[in-house]
């Protein structure tokens, strides 16, 4: 009997250890789980000055990379901000800016203009938009413990340079966020390859001939 109650303490003892290192539910389970792919919010903005004669060649360039960038990248209006006050050449700066983003593509309806409370009523005309960026891990902070242990989690660091290298490639972050929007189909181009199945002929494209293995036609 005492033999047989010393069996049951040992292996009670043995289950609890092993459920002693089993992982807390609140650490993640994969790499990639524990480096997921996330973006944070930013800002792109420029900060014209005031002049008298209206905006000077190198501001209305930058205006016009200013407005392919949030082609490309921003999220939301672009907003114009120009300095509180009655002065009106900072007034006349202020609209030309929105004359000017609109010259180089935008919709109106994308532009804001408002004020800010500025000390001096000549102080710039600031226009910009928010945009959002990967976020991309410091791996070599990262703890990269290789010792020994007594579980099937994977160790911490991996998985890391992965991420950081996807983060860093991705063209427009708001990928990660979620999908673009796709165009609509063409209905036209599919009811004619419906009627071309029905009627038993074929239903791809005609193709060029081939003379000795290259196309026929070529572009002079």
């Amino acid at each position: 009997m005492m033999r047989a109650l010393l069996l049951t303490v040992a292996a009670t003892a043995v289950l609890g250890a092993c459920a002693s290192t089993a992982a807390p539910d609140s650490e993640p389970l994969t790499p990639l789980s524990r480096y997921s792919l996330r973006v944070e919010p930013g800002l792109d903005r420029i900060a014209l000055a005031v002049h008298e004669d209206g905006l000077s060649s190198n501001q209305q360039a930058a205006l016009s990379d200013l407005a392919g960038r949030y082609m490309a990248t921003g999220v939301g209006a672009i907003r114009i901000e120009g300095p509180a006050g009655d002065d009106p050449v900072a007034s006349r700066q202020t609209w030309a800016v929105r004359s000017a983003l609109q010259a180089a593509g935008l919709p109106g309806d994308r532009i804001v203009v408002a004020s800010y409370a500025a000390p001096d009523p000549r102080a710039p005309v600031l226009a910009g938009f928010e945009t959002v960026r990967a976020v991309i891990p410091n791996c070599a902070a990262e703890p990269r413990a290789m010792e020994g242990r007594f579980s099937n989690n994977s160790s911490m660091g991996l998985g890391c340079a992965i991420n950081a290298n996807l983060a860093a490639q991705i063209a427009d972050p708001r990928d990660i966020v979620g999908h673009r929007p796709t165009s609509p189909a063409d209905s036209g181009r599919a009811a004619v390859v419906f009627d071309n199945y029905r009627r038993g002929e074929l239903t791809s494209a005609p193709q060029e001939p081939l003379v000795e293995g290259r196309i026929a036609r070529a572009v002079e």
